[in-house]
This record gives C-alpha cells, structure tokens and sequence, in this order.
C-alpha cells in the first residue's frame, strides 16, 4: 500500500511539474516567450567571478595576493581536474550532464521526502539550480521559488554550455574560511594547486560546500573527513574511480597544510600599492574618495600587477639587514636597474610588515655628503666647466669665531676629525668628502641656481629648508627613494627620469589596462658634467672614503659615503653599470657612532647591487 501511495505522488508531482510549468509558459508567452523574460533578468555581468589581484615579479611569480572581500582563484574548466569534476557531480548532480537545468526524477525523489515530511526538506537542485539560487534568487524554501529556479536554470542552460556552468559553480562555491572556489580552497588547506592534489585530497575539499561550518576542516576535521568517505562512496557508484582506487583513497591520512595569504615581500608589495595610487591618479585623474574607491573596484575585479622585482636580489637586501644591523638600529635601501629605470628592490629594515612605516618612501634624514654631488659639484662643473684638478683651498679660515662656526658661515666649517689639508684639488677634496670645498662651490654656483638644477628630482623638503650653505653640506631631508632617483642621474649621462616599481597593470585575461605614460627625460647637466662627475664617484670607491667596498665583480663602480653630525645618520648611494642603489642607515633616538667602524651602509649597499 505505502509504495502504490509513493509511486502515485510521483505521478501527482510529475503531472503538477508539466502543468505548472505549461502554465507559467502560456501566461508568460502571452507577450513575449519565457526565454525572454528569464533572459532579460539574467545579467551576464552579475555571472562574472573575480579573482585575487596578484603581484608578481620579473619572472611572473606571484608575491602577493591582495585578497578583498573574497578570496578567489579563478580555474577555467580547461585546467580542473577530472577528479574536481567526477566528485562533484557524483555528489550534487550526477545527471548534470544529461538534464537541460533540472531533473524530473530528482525532483520526484525529493518531492516524496517532502510529503513525508510535511513540508520541503528537500531541494533536488541541480547544479544548474544552485548556480542559479546564489547568483539571481534568494534561498527561500517556498514553491514560487523553485518554480522561479526552474525556469531560470533552463535558461541559463540555453545561454552557457554544461562546461561553462560547471566552470562557474566550482569557482563560485564557498569553502569556508572566506575560500571561494576549489583553487582558493585547495591553496588555503593543502597549500597546492588543485592539480598537484591526491583523490582523496579532492574528496576532503568537496565535502566542505555542503555545510562548510559543519565540514569546516580548521575546526571539525573529523567531520569532514567521514563526509569524504561518503564523497568516494559516491564516486565509486557513479563508476568514476575503480574499488582499488577507493581503498587506498580512503586510507589515505588527510595532512591539512594551511597556507596564509601570499606576501613573500612586504617592502616591495606595499611600494607597489603606494605606487598603484600615483598610476591611477595620473591616468585617470582622480583623487581623494574618488582615487580609494576605484583601487577597491580594481582589486575586487581582480587584476594582475606586473613588476620588475627582482625575487633574489630584494631577499640578499632583506638579509643584510639582519646581517649589519642591531635590533635596535634602522635602515632603508633602494636599488633601481637604471638601464631600465625600474625599481628592482627596496628595504625598510629589520622586521617590516605589512602595513608598517615604509622608511625607504617615507622617512626623511639628511643624508650628509651622499648630496654634496648633486648640490655642490655637478652644477658647480656645470657652471664653470671646472677640471677636476683645479685647486681648492681645504682649510677654515683662521678669522672664524664661535658664532661664525655655529652658523656655518663660509670657510667656518670643519672637515671629518678636524682635518686640515691646506690646498688641494677638486678630485681630491671630493673623494675624502672635505666640507670647506664644498662650501665654497656652493657659495660660487649660488644657492638659488644649484637648486634650479635639482627641481625635476622632486626632493619634497627643498621647498621647507632654508636656502643657506648648510646644504652643501648636505643638511637637507631626504628620503632614500628620492636619493636613489636622483642619483640615477649619473648613470643615465646626466638625463632623469623617475624610475618605476609596476611595469603593467592586466585584467584577467591578459589585457593591459594601465602603464606609466612614457616620460621624456629632462637633461640635468651635461654629458661633459657627467663624465666628471662619474669619475668623481669612482674615485671615492677605488681610493677615497668608500674604499672599504667590494663586490667583486668587473666593471664600473662609483659612489658617495655619507655621515651626519654626531655619527646621527649613515648613508651610501653609488652605482654600478647597471644597478643605482641607495642605503641609510640610523636610530630614531640617539646615534650610531657605534657602527662606524662596521660600515654597515656601505655593505648593505654592495649586498643590494652585487650581481
């Protein structure tokens, strides 16, 4: 009796399925046919699936992922695993391939367990079905609903094929702990792409969906594992793996490998968001809300950031932090392929994280005379054609009182440890970084035109310091961003342009969407300038002040030792054929006289540019 009973609400529910359906149909179809009512309500944008923006290096690796309100790593069809797609259909939908969008003998299924039950248990929902309920309804378990998910699911299987609809439910499932779609999953539990994972790996993840708090593996590792049984039972009755398969599946011991968000840099990820920020202002011309609120549509759409970070020597500039610096001392670092003029690494120091001050972008410390080339000599040479070995007096003058030294008055300076070197040449007073030379070609090349020849570098704080000799001594606050900028100068015969850390900007299917508009450079000083100069800065390193460097390798390399008053601040910026780079070294509180002897500047610098 109970099966004649079941088998005639089958034919009820299956009689009332083709009525109502008919009968949605006619009433629709009385002006304009289902598919276009349906159609009209499917927007193929809200059917687009976002993916984690990335950051990756010259080589294409990712080195951060910049994960918005959800973390997705979107896999076309064409790279899911077969095992991927035989579990889930097994599990939710093994006629998936057979149905146009809903299966009669489900629903009848189902429709039973709801009569017994005296209201809707069950669903029945297809794949297609589910699809349909997350992106366009709601999860209302009323009749009006489903007839609504019917007529929906039919549609969406005439617009996309079953491959599509299955790429778009494996990427769009939730797995529990903010993981959409199996790649994210697969990364965030096991810490491997979907394709390197065992069948009885994918089992685990595929029974997550189903509850994910339930099945959550973080905390109810046990539960999912007996859902995974039940995902293999599955899959050995829809014939997809062989009994020996099954076995040894389920003997396999599940090892979770949780993987935390990528971001094997910092330092340079956070200069590359730094620098998003400039790119979009310039070329879309917003800022403010404006500029905030189109960064957050580019990193939820999900977008590729391209840059030129080079993995290995950013890791060398990392550690010789830890190699040179105590604890307790700061530092910054930033090295720029000035053949390319790309920002290649950068460094803000012992322990950055995340979010942190970024020291190398925004700290601001004199320099001491690392900026005597820029200030003193080259507009000096530019400005009188000078030989570099013309004679300097190197002495202070014998007149100069207390008050005359406190102010720095001209000639009323001293030189490291009070030196007196009498007269002396340009190359001379330049490579052992005497100050009263430097005072005096400041004093002849004039304040206000030195400037001149440094405004297209941009130094932000030239506009707040007092236009007196004390920059020739290199007084002024820099930061290292800025002093590795400028001194690319003397790489690129004399020419500037601002060097850049993001080489494009693509959606993702490969389209570029942004690049930095090319720059004309502008002509600093002259070639002629620029030789000398480069001279100058090859001497320090062979015989001067920074002879103590090496990096033993061929080729040209120049640069400039520099040290505040008191030992307040340490900094080196040089450069070799290819590298520019730029290196301070200092406390926020107090001095480090204590590490002059180490040079610390100096070996973080030759760490950083090495090949």
């Amino acid at each position: 009796m109970k099966t004649i009973v079941g088998w005639g609400f089958v034919a009820l529910f299956a009689f009332l399925s083709i009525f109502l359906f008919t009968y949605a149909t006619a009433e629709v179809s009385s002006v304009q046919s289902v598919s276009h009512v349906v159609s009209d309500h499917i927007d193929r944008d809200a059917l687009y699936l976002s993916s984690n923006s990335t950051i990756t290096d010259e080589d294409g690796r990712v080195i951060a992922e910049l994960v918005q309100d959800t973390n997705r790593i979107y896999l076309p069809y064409s790279n899911m695993p077969e095992n991927v797609i035989h579990s889930f259909v097994a599990t939710e939908d093994r006629r998936f391939f057979d149905h146009h969008g809903f299966d009669i003998s489900g629903m009848a299924r189902a429709f039973l367990a709801n009569v017994d039950k005296g209201g809707i248990d069950q669903g029945a929902s297809t794949i297609t079905q589910q699809m349909v309920r997350n992106i366009f309804l709601d999860h209302s378990r009323t009749y009006e609903r489903k007839i609504s998910e019917l007529l929906y699911a039919y549609e969406l299987e005439q617009q996309y094929s079953k491959e599509e609809i299955l790429e778009l439910y494996l990427n769009s499932i939730f797995f529990g702990n903010n993981a959409y779609g199996i790649e994210a999953a697969s990364q965030l539990y096991f810490s491997e792409t979907v394709s390197n994972l065992s069948l009885a790996q994918v089992a685990f993840l595929t029974a997550i969906p189903n509850n994910p708090t339930y099945y959550d593996p973080l905390t109810n590792g046990e539960n999912t594992n007996q859902r995974k049984e039940w995902v293999l039972e599955k899959m050995k009755q829809e014939g997809y793996i062989s009994e020996s398969d099954y076995v040894q599946a389920i003997d396999e011991p599940i090892d979770l490998h949780q993987s935390k968000r990528a971001n094997l840099y910092p330092d340079y990820s956070d200069l590359v968001l730094e620098e998003m920020k400039w790119l979009i202002a310039e070329v879309e011309g917003l800022s403010g809300e404006e500029l905030m609120t189109r960064l957050t549509q580019l990193y939820n759409q999900g977008i590729q950031i391209e840059t030129a970070l080079e993995s290995d020597r950013q890791q060398r500039l990392v550690d010789s932090f830890y190699h040179e610096l105590p604890e307790d001392v700061l530092g910054s670092a930033i090295v720029i392929d000035h053949q390319n003029n790309t920002i290649v690494a950068i460094g803000n120091g012992r322990n950055y994280q995340k979010g942190n001050l970024m020291y190398a972008l925004h700290s601001y410390r004199p320099h001491g005379s690392v900026f005597k080339p820029l200030i003193d000599y080259a507009p000096y040479i530019e400005e009188t054609g000078a030989s570099l070995d013309m004679m300097l007096n190197g002495n202070p003058l014998s007149s100069c009182s207390k008050e005359d030294y406190d102010k720095r008055s001209l000639g009323c300076v001293t030189n490291y440890n009070d030196v007196r070197p009498g007269t002396i040449s340009l190359k001379e007073a330049f490579k052992q970084s005497y100050n009263i030379p430097a005072q005096y070609l400041l004093n002849e090349t004039g304040i206000d035109n030195a400037i001149a020849y440094l405004e297209p570098m941009n130094f932000s704080k030239m506009q707040d310091e007092k236009r007196e000799l004390s920059l020739a001594l290199g007084a002024l606050d820099v930061s290292v961003f800025e002093m590795g900028q400028a001194y690319t100068a003397f790489s690129r015969d004399g020419q500037f342009t601002h060097a850049r850390a993001i080489t494009g900007v693509y959606d993702e299917h490969g389209n570029l969407l942004y690049e930095w508009p090319v720059e004309e450079p502008v002509q600093i000083w002259s070639y002629e300038t620029n030789e000398k100069m480069r001279e100058l800065l090859k001497e320090v390193v062979d015989s001067g002040t920074g002879r103590h460097i090496t990096i033993d390798q061929d080729g040209y390399v120049g640069g400039k030792t520099g040290t505040t008053s008191l030992y307040r601040d340490l900094a080196f910026s040089g450069m070799t054929d290819q590298y520019t780079a730029s290196v301070w070294v200092g406390r926020d509180e107090g001095f480090v006289e204590d590490l002059g002897p180490q040079r610390p500047a100096m070996n973080i610098w030759a760490a950083a540019i090495r090949n």
